[in-house]
């Protein structure tokens, strides 16, 4: 497909993101670094300037086909339309196969579920998979029916303007009623499993807590992510000296209060439809486990 540059100094990952229909910025810049995006005739960078007038082609990969089973599970389906379903995934539910799960992720179910009628973007291992929330981090994830509702979805992640919004229970007291960590969050240096806040090959990540009630060694926040880097909420507390509870990768090494994972949930979730760009709401409890953690505490 050929598009006509209209502005000039505009970057073209940015120009195909705006006019290449059902393409987020991320996919823009994947194509092109596969040489699938020609400039005039030419292969192409993401950060080439364009000019008025350039002939942009770019072609679409075909989908692989993805070796996945479908398995049937239990799923709780908060928001369901045409383009689109929202999920209220349970604690200890991987969200896509990895090494030591292959039939039993939340993508397994949403195959069953759904069959064809997921996005395939990109030809990845996920299908339909927006956005992703750690195994043991409960609560709402979106996932897409077609590659068009995965785009928009995706560039509202990019730009920021989809909006969740997780509630969780960390260690210690917090003198202020609320606050921002803006720390940047990249590898870390000896184990690569985690993150940490390093200036070192790392993105800008901005988390935005406030209390909802406090607890005698404890207190219920809620987070509202402003970017969205891998375990973000649990590195940025940690950073701060409020690790989450129960969280023996990032806080403390012993289990308290018999959680051995994070009491960290993903509660409400916001953006714009894909379709008509109508704003969409979606809200899921606290779930049984975080509730009977409240309940085993002493309000201050």
């Amino acid at each position: 497909m050929v598009l006509y540059a209209d502005m000039a100094g505009e970057r073209l990952d940015a120009f195909l993101a705006r006019c290449a229909e059902g393409l987020s910025r991320s996919a823009a810049q994947k194509l092109i670094e596969e040489g699938l995006v020609l400039r005039n005739g030419r292969p192409a960078k993401k950060n080439d300037k364009l000019n008025v007038g350039d002939a942009i082609e770019y072609t679409l990969p075909e989908p692989k086909e993805v070796d996945i089973v479908a398995t049937e599970m239990p799923l709780e389906i908060i928001y369901e339309d045409e383009d689109l379903l929202v999920i209220n995934k349970p604690k200890g539910l991987v969200v896509h196969p990895a090494a030591g799960h292959q039939d039993d992720t939340l993508v397994n179910g949403l195959l069953h579920a759904l069959g064809d009628n997921l996005s395939g973007i990109n030809g990845e291992l996920r299908p339909g998979i927006v956005h992703r929330i750690d195994k043991d981090t409960s609560g709402l994830l979106a996932v897409a029916k077609n590659d068009h509702a995965h785009a928009m979805l995706a560039s509202q992640l990019a730009d920021h303007s989809m909006a969740r919004t997780y509630e969780a229970i960390v260690c210690g007291s917090f003198r202020e009623d609320s606050g921002t960590v803006d720390a940047p969050i990249g590898r870390h240096p000896s184990d690569r499993k985690k993150m940490t806040v390093t200036e070192r090959n790392s993105k800008r990540a901005v988390t935005h807590w406030e209390v909802v009630a406090r607890y005698r060694g404890y207190t219920h926040i809620r987070c509202r992510l402003e970017t969205g880097r891998t375990h973000q909420i649990r590195v940025h507390m940690a950073h701060i000296g409020h690790p989450i509870l129960g969280d023996l990768v990032y806080g403390r090494k012993k289990p308290e209060l018999g959680q051995t994972s994070q009491v960290l949930h993903a509660g409400v979730l916001c953006f714009a439809h894909p379709r008509d760009g109508r704003p969409v709401m979606v809200f899921a409890p606290l779930p049984d486990y975080f509730q009977q953690v409240l309940q085993k505490l002493v309000k201050l």
